[in-house]
């Protein structure tokens, strides 16, 4: 082999890595480009278009069967709750909670409100068993509603409340 030869064979060895590399970025950020559009149009389509979608689809599940259903709505307002909280440095916490039923009929409402009393003894060991970083954040007012409309379900019957609406939730 010439000196020539030696010069020549490193020189293409190298390129072709480099070139290889520069194909391999390309081709990652084609892909990255080609999700973030497919995503952005998703969106777009998902919130410009599909209002009347989502709510044919509630219509659909049961969930809301137009506007007479709206104007029948009935509503249990619960008497505010005020429990102690678990705190780990000993101090006092307390939660101050307001929230109201929504009764899957209206014909639900007096057996509801008979059994206040029962609902209100099954939520008081839950909400006194929080502790104040369990009430942090958005995430965890969905997690007490949730907990909140399990225990209503079990207490006043599976077939009587449709949801738990939080009005007030206060931490001291």
């Amino acid at each position: 082999m010439s000196d020539a030869d030696e010069d020549t064979a490193p020189a293409e060895t190298a390129a072709a890595p480099e070139g290889k590399s520069k194909k391999k970025k390309l081709l990652i950020i084609g892909g990255a480009a080609l999700l973030l559009l497919g995503g952005g149009g998703t969106a777009a389509f998902t919130l410009m278009g599909g209002e009347g979608e989502a709510e044919a689809a509630l219509a659909d599940a049961g969930e809301l069967d137009g506007e007479e259903e709206l104007a029948e709505a009935v509503f249990v307002d619960v008497p505010p709750m005020v429990v102690n909280l678990r705190s780990a440095d000993g101090q006092a916490r307390f939660l101050k909670l307001h929230f109201v039923l929504v009764p899957s009929s209206a014909e639900h409402v007096p057996a509801i409100n008979e059994r206040i009393p029962l609902l209100l003894d099954a939520y008081q060991p839950f909400l006194r068993e929080l502790r104040p970083e369990d009430l942090a954040g958005a995430a965890a007012v969905y997690r007490i509603k949730e907990e909140m409309l399990v225990r209503a379900l079990d207490t006043l019957g599976r077939d009587k409340v449709r949801d738990v609406l939080i009005q007030d939730l206060v931490q001291q």
